[in-house]
């Protein structure tokens, strides 16, 4: 789930949509108009899945996508090497987490442990422990 917003209001920390991954915007620059043609906006995203760079240059006015975020809770019933599978606090549905787990939080991921996540575009992503 995503919603448009125009480029010119986004800011460094916000979220979007680029090449169909979710980004947080690392770095963003603005271009004043010339005298033939409109103000410019370049963003460079980190992909919160993959950690790839992304860039994109567009005109401020135009209409980028922005991911919906819904923050939850889950608590983390088994591991396997990479693998984490959790349960939600609040329907009790299990689901498998495998991508996306920062380094320094992996060591702190056992099982028991209360885990707060998002959920963006329909993909779980681990933010920290509890």
């Amino acid at each position: 789930m995503s919603k448009p917003v125009e480029l010119g209001t986004l800011k460094e920390g916000n979220y979007i949509i680029l090449d169909d991954e979710p980004c947080k915007i690392v770095e963003i620059e603005h271009s004043k108009p010339g005298k033939h043609g409109g103000a410019k906006a370049r963003v460079v995203g980190i992909g919160l899945f993959t950690q790839n760079k992304r860039t994109l240059v567009a005109p401020v006015d135009a209409s980028v996508q922005v991911p919906m975020v819904e923050r939850k809770s889950a608590q983390i019933i088994s591991k396997s090497g990479n693998a984490l599978q959790l349960m939600d606090l609040e329907d009790f549905h299990t689901f498998d987490v495998g991508e996306g787990i920062e380094p320094d939080l992996a060591a702190r991921l056992q099982p028991g442990v209360e885990v707060e996540y998002w959920l963006i575009m329909g993909r779980p992503k681990i933010i920290r422990t509890k």
